[in-house]
């Protein structure tokens, strides 16, 4: 028998709950995902560190990276490790904190209206080729409930302000993925 998603929670996901959510604004219809890169300490792979920064346990005296996290609330939707497997953060119902000042096509303020991805990785290096069989699971579960319209990533929400997930990631491969099955979702980054 096949799991349904339950108020937003996807069953292709481990749920670990993050406080740091709100609500969307009335009658917000879910029409972009937004994907990012995040290591911690940054370059290392396959600790709890994102998971304990997510959920606000991150002591920022741990390592000497983590200073600048310090009383930082910060949240994303799902997150993709580099094995390929993803956890879920927060509610798609609900606005996650992930894309903080941006903008997409003109409309300000995009986490009131998109889905955060963050992939396990660093800005400018590539990503495993499990995060990308697994993210286009991911895009297909999602836009099969919600009315997505386009992937982009947060250097071109936040132009200038943030660089994930940067040169590594290769929108081709997504693309060829997401056309692989129907629905396709289409990257976009321009």
């Amino acid at each position: 028998m096949r799991r349904r998603w339950h108020e937003g929670w996807w069953p292709g996901a481990r749920r670990i709950e993050s406080s740091n959510h709100g609500p969307r604004p009335p009658g917000t219809e879910i029409t972009l995902v937004v994907l990012h890169s995040i290591s911690l300490p940054p370059g290392r792979y396959g600790g709890d560190a994102v998971q304990r920064l997510f959920t606000n346990r991150l002591e920022p005296t741990s390592h000497p990276a983590f200073a600048g996290l310090a009383g930082l609330q910060v949240s994303a939707h799902f997150f993709i490790r580099r094995v390929g497997t993803t956890e879920q953060y927060v509610s798609c119902d609900l606005r996650a904190w992930h894309a903080g000042a941006s903008s997409w096509r003109g409309r300000a303020n995009c986490n009131d209206w998109s889905i955060g991805i963050e992939l396990e990785g660093l800005e400018g290096r590539r990503f495993d080729a499990r995060q990308y069989v697994e993210l286009a699971r991911l895009l297909r579960a999602l836009s099969l409930r919600y009315p997505l319209a386009e992937v982009t990533g947060h250097e071109h929400v936040a132009p200038g302000r943030k660089h994930d997930p940067g040169p590594g990631f290769d929108w081709a491969r997504l693309a060829r993925l997401l056309r692989r099955r129907r629905p396709a979702l289409v990257p976009q980054v321009t």
